[in-house]
């Protein structure tokens, strides 16, 4: 998808929509290292999980597994209670 978007100077999610419009069976390759360099960045900016992945066209946690194995300390989702001894 990514070469395509290059090649027809579009974005990658324009392709993705163009394909799934056209039932063309795709297979999710995960992200590649730079890929992953991108997602610790927007991350870092407060990005969720689950925006980076649709960003990037795969799952939220497959972002949070390849963070994870690039160090990265994980946020309490939202809403998450926070726990206090008194």
């Amino acid at each position: 998808m990514y070469q395509l978007a290059e090649t027809f100077g579009i974005e990658r999610r324009t392709v993705s929509a163009i394909l799934h419009r056209h039932h063309v069976a795709m297979r999710r390759q995960g992200l590649a290292d730079d890929q992953v360099e991108d997602a610790v960045r927007l991350y870092d900016q407060g990005w969720s999980l689950a925006r980076i992945g649709e960003q990037m066209d795969v799952t939220a946690d497959t972002v949070r597994k390849r963070l994870l194995e690039r160090g990265v300390i994980m946020r309490d989702p939202p809403g998450t209670p926070t726990h206090r001894s008194w």
